[in-house]
């Protein structure tokens, strides 16, 4: 595994261009949330500090982190498919074969990449929250600072299904441009078919189903966090009672969906004439 995610990793750290994507898709989400513990001025009419407003309260901060730290998944998203789009534009996918590699250990290396990445992440958004609840959140007991932490599980198992399907389009297209147009497509399918289910079912029904689709089972895993901030300030208020909890079964619906992907992307491999 080592050997594999190794040999990977040279190539992306050569590559200039891999480089840059892989510091924004770390940097960019770190910057948005840093952001946010500031103070911000809005043109000497107030000021804003969503600190004092408790949002980065534990155990929330995890729940709002992960989400909106989730949202910049785009740019290794990029990574991803354009690992496979210059293994065949420069054709050192068949080079490797030749060297030794075979097909299931050239999809292994991007897989045990995705991990990789996706764990890292986990883990510098772990920090980043830690200190910043630390420091701005009422509470300090250790029970109620770890309490909700799976939410990172979900962040991590979302991250890998993402870029496990980025990886499957990548080899289906071999082009960066339109693997990731097929996920836009995917996109647009998946809405669509929601839509002629609700017409022809129930909007629960038409709900129920379409949290088994890949990108929405992936979305679901962290739920929007709006609500349960304002929750907080209205209590009593009905509207805001909702589920926030992350769920043992869209975590094993992502799990299937990512071991489908990762199986087609190697049997696409092992069919196509390289």
């Amino acid at each position: 595994m080592l050997r594999l995610l190794n040999l990977e990793l040279q190539k992306l750290l050569l590559n200039k261009t891999s480089k840059i994507l892989i510091g924004i898709s770390y940097i960019l989400p770190l910057f948005i949330i840093l952001l946010s513990s500031f103070k911000i001025p809005f043109f000497g009419f107030f000021t804003l500090e969503l600190g004092e407003l408790g949002v980065f309260n534990f155990p929330m901060i995890w729940h709002l982190v992960t989400y909106f730290s989730a949202h910049f998944k785009l740019f290794f998203a990029i990574v991803v498919v354009s690992m496979i789009g210059n293994e065949y534009s420069n054709k050192t996918i068949k080079q490797n074969l030749i060297d030794g590699l075979s097909k299931k250990e050239f999809i292994l290396s991007k897989f045990y990449t995705i991990i990789f990445f996706s764990l890292v992440s986990t883990l510098i958004i772990f920090l980043l929250s830690l200190c910043i609840g630390l420091y701005y959140s009422s509470y300090n007991e250790l029970s109620i600072i770890f309490r909700e932490t799976e939410f990172l599980i979900a962040y991590c198992i979302k991250l890998i299904g993402f870029f496990s399907l980025c990886l499957f389009f990548g080899m289906l297209a071999k082009r960066s441009a339109f693997a990731l147009a097929f996920i836009f497509v995917l996109f647009l399918i998946e809405w669509i078919l929601y839509l002629v289910l609700w017409k022809f079912s129930s909007e629960e029904m038409a709900t129920n189903i379409q949290n088994f689709f890949p990108l929405k089972s992936m979305y679901k895993l962290i739920d929007i966090p709006f609500l349960r901030i304002a929750a907080t300030k209205m209590p009593d208020n009905q509207e805001f009672i909702h589920d926030y909890a992350v769920h043992g079964h869209e975590i094993i619906i992502v799990i299937g969906w990512t071991a489908l992907f990762i199986l087609l992307s190697y049997r696409l491999l092992k069919k196509r004439d390289l």
